[in-house]
């Protein structure tokens, strides 16, 4: 039970920002313990009831949590503890967040900025071409 003891919720709730995630492809319970500032055991419960959170298995069956699992274990601990969410409220919360995400067309650079208006206008290509048809007949 001393474990319990060293994660108090009256310190910062998100001490650990998603920019000071180190850069590691995979990190153990333990490693997303720290760095969530939670429990394992709440890791493992919010597993269960978080379907976006999917950790990989090494061969010898350890958890293993890539960076986006950790992101979301921060939103996670955000939603639940400094929002006050229940957890079906946080599972809608991140539900609408990613369909909010998916609908949102990519935007590449708009026309204008590709094409700016010249002085001459549609005027100017049109004589330029009338003038390569000329040389073409």
């Amino acid at each position: 039970m001393a474990n319990v003891a060293d994660f108090d919720m009256a310190d910062e709730l998100l001490s650990v920002s998603p920019q000071q995630i180190p850069e590691k492809m995979y990190f153990r319970v333990g490693e997303a313990s720290r760095l969530v500032g939670v429990p394992t055991h709440v890791l493992r419960f919010w597993e269960k009831q978080f379907s976006a959170v999917s950790p990989r298995k090494s061969g010898r069956g350890h958890r293993l949590y890539r960076r986006k699992d950790v992101v979301l274990f921060l939103e996670i601990k955000d939603l639940l503890y400094a929002k006050r969410f229940t957890i079906e409220g946080a599972r809608k919360a991140l539900r609408s967040k990613v369909k909010v995400v998916e609908r949102k067309p990519a935007r590449g650079a708009s026309q204008v900025s590709l094409f700016p208006s010249s002085p001459g206008g549609l005027g100017e290509i049109r004589r330029e071409l009338e003038e390569i048809l000329g040389m073409l007949k």
